[in-house]
């Protein structure tokens, strides 16, 4: 049973369950990819190295925005256009997705170089730390084309219904990265230079790996030099839809930069700490949803660009159901090791403290997020750009930062930790009422569907 034929008649929770085991998988990988750096960069150069790893990693964080929004965007049209069987338009997209991601890596590059000891000082780098964080962040800026096109276009192999793959090129970059960090670092002592080579040369390897399994077709598209050429409508329909991804992406650094602020005025260098903590735990237990998310974006786009909408239906459902359980999981490990949890990280009595009131507070309505986070997701997924863009901003701009701005005036540090549960309740709330009228839209559609317009 070719791709085309799995997306449209395969049962869901097979494939659901197909799409979303290599994304979650994915995920995982991706996260461990820059512990990796941190720890070996930490044992290899010190606690200045780690330093400067932490002050470029905003910079990284834009492009893989960049690459988000190109890959996420181009992979959504992808999706719906091999649902309508218009294979031609779904090469045609593939091909100006590789064009224009080369276009932004040289702009973004560009500046980012040329303005590169200015924005390190205002990211926070001292003249101790300057020469170091300068040294990791010149080469990973020089080989960014490989970054955007290894994590960008290799969402396109996941849209056109080949998740196996697209986790072999994440597995092939981490891989590499974690054997290629301690040959440089200690092998050849080449310090802090000899990390930023070794993630460049991972998302080389990856590159190739990409680009080789289109040009040579073997997926359902095939790179083709007569789709490479912009085309205006193309480059609109991608950044419409790849718009969300993308300042979700920025809005994250965004937000972190707010809470550093409001959590070092009202309890100070440890109440940072502390969130840092449970930021990570909480991207850990996300990182199940994210999977789920990422696996049902071709499933919904196909289908609904075919027309089937009871199939759109029970994909948005059972993705909801999923992540839900995975995030009442990762809330009943919460309660019951909090304080354990916080150890992991530091032992020290009064951060472990912050930490433990930080993640069950913050944390208190994590049960609810995999409802807000798969109703985003389905309006990207069926090509509803605003509506994605506001659901993607809702829980962290939208709601979260006037909230950190507000309820401190009378809860002092509780405030924050408050501001976590109160935002996601109300995005949660909101994004439930639109994909439920959504649903009911859809199954309206769907009874109008004559038996012919189902084949």
């Amino acid at each position: 049973m070719d791709q085309a034929k799995l997306l449209g008649e395969e049962k869901i929770s097979i494939l659901l369950r197909r799409y979303s085991v290599p994304a979650i998988i994915g995920m995982v990988v991706n996260a461990l990819y820059n512990v990796v750096d941190s720890i070996f960069v930490g044992q290899g150069v010190g606690e200045i190295g780690l330093v400067a790893v932490t002050l470029a990693f905003p910079l990284m964080v834009v492009l893989m925005a960049v690459g988000m929004f190109v890959g996420l965007g181009a992979g959504a049209l992808v999706s719906i256009r091999l649902g309508q069987q218009d294979k031609d338009g779904a090469e045609l997209i593939l091909g100006n997705a590789v064009t224009l991601m080369i276009i932004l890596v040289l702009l973004t590059t560009a500046v980012s170089l040329t303005f590169l000891d200015p924005l390190l000082a205002l990211l926070g780098a001292t003249p101790e730390v300057m020469p170091y964080a300068r040294d990791f962040s010149t080469i990973i800026l020089t080989g960014s084309i490989f970054m955007h096109v290894s994590f960008g276009i290799n969402n396109l192999i996941r849209a056109q219904g080949d998740p196996k793959t697209a986790l072999k090129t994440m597995l092939i970059a981490a891989l590499l990265n974690a054997a290629l960090n301690p040959l440089f670092i200690f092998g050849f002592h080449m310090g802090i230079k000899g990390s930023a080579w070794a993630t460049v040369l991972a998302q080389a390897v990856a590159t190739v790996w990409v680009m080789a399994y289109f040009i040579r077709g073997a997926g359902t598209m095939r790179l083709q030099a007569k789709n490479l050429p912009l085309r205006r409508e193309i480059v609109a329909g991608i950044a419409r839809i790849g718009m969300a991804p993308f300042l979700l992406q920025l809005s994250a650094s965004l937000v972190m930069v707010i809470l550093n602020y409001k959590l070092l005025a009202y309890g100070g260098v440890l109440a940072v700490a502390a969130f840092g903590i449970v930021n990570r735990v909480l991207m850990l237990s996300l990182m199940p949803v994210m999977g789920i998310s990422q696996g049902a974006q071709p499933i919904i786009g196909f289908n609904y660009g075919a027309g089937n909408y009871r199939r759109v239906i029970e994909v948005v459902k059972l993705a909801t159901f999923a992540a839900t359980a995975f995030c009442c999981l990762g809330f009943l490990v919460i309660l019951l090791f909090d304080e354990p949890i916080i150890r992991l990280f530091n032992g020290n009595a009064e951060l472990v403290r912050l930490g433990s009131t930080g993640l069950k507070t913050f944390l208190a309505l994590l049960p609810i997020i995999g409802v807000q986070l798969i109703g985003a997701n389905y309006f990207q997924a069926v090509g509803k750009a605003k509506y994605a863009i506001v659901f993607n901003l809702l829980r962290q701009i939208i709601l979260l930062i006037p909230l950190v701005y507000i309820l401190p005036n009378f809860f002092g540090l509780m405030g924050i930790w408050l501001a976590g549960p109160v935002s996601d309740l109300g995005a949660s709330v909101v994004t439930a009422w639109f994909v439920a009228r959504e649903i009911k839209n859809l199954e309206r559609r769907a009874a109008l569907r004559t038996p012919a317009q189902m084949q």
